[in-house]
């Protein structure tokens, strides 16, 4: 098994120190940002990557990373790093699952709260293409009104994306994807 990158847990995000670790990490999915560098256009830099939580732990479930804390380096559980997940992030389940299946189909997935959204989706990643995509994540039993698609809808076309609502089955596991696509009468 190839070793797995050393990270940090610090408060509520995860920090790859070493700047060729890091760049790695960028490389292999665009994996976390680069302190000082919004959208890196060539994956190496001289400075630590810093990892959301969502991100984290998809790593970390995947074995690519190794997460410590303190100076002692004592590991941190994958139980630990969830629950400090679902305190910082509303429906961090729900949210995660449609992370995950993104990911796993191969699509770079970013925070969208930029957009309004869950997340932005890339097919290629920051720096070389612009997302097309925009996730926003909802449970089956939520009630979307017509005035949010619109919306969402305005916006997304504003800024050149698909929107897609994602509908994580509870029963079973399945993830339902609704792409709305806008065109002029």
């Amino acid at each position: 098994m190839p070793r797995k990158i050393e990270t940090e847990f610090i408060e509520n995000f995860l920090v790859v120190w070493n700047p060729k670790d890091g760049s790695e990490l960028y490389k292999i999915g665009y994996y976390g940002k680069p302190i000082g560098i919004p959208k890196p256009k060539v994956a190496e830099f001289n400075v630590p990557l810093i990892i959301g939580l969502m991100e984290g732990l998809y790593l970390a479930e995947k074995e690519v990373i190794g997460v410590f804390e303190g100076s002692r380096k004592t590991e941190v559980s994958l139980k630990k790093l969830r629950q400090r997940a679902r305190r910082l992030y509303n429906e961090f389940d729900l949210k995660y699952r449609v992370y995950k299946d993104l990911r796993d189909t191969g699509l770079i997935v970013t925070p969208g709260i930029k957009y309004g959204c869950d997340f932005a989706v890339y097919k290629d990643g920051p720096g070389i293409d612009h997302a097309p995509y925009m996730v926003s994540v909802k449970k089956p039993t939520d009630e979307v009104t017509a005035t949010e698609i619109v919306k969402a809808g305005r916006l997304a076309t504003t800024v050149r994306k698909r929107f897609i609502l994602a509908v994580p089955n509870q029963e079973n596991k399945k993830m339902q994807y609704l792409i709305f696509k806008w065109f002029k009468a």
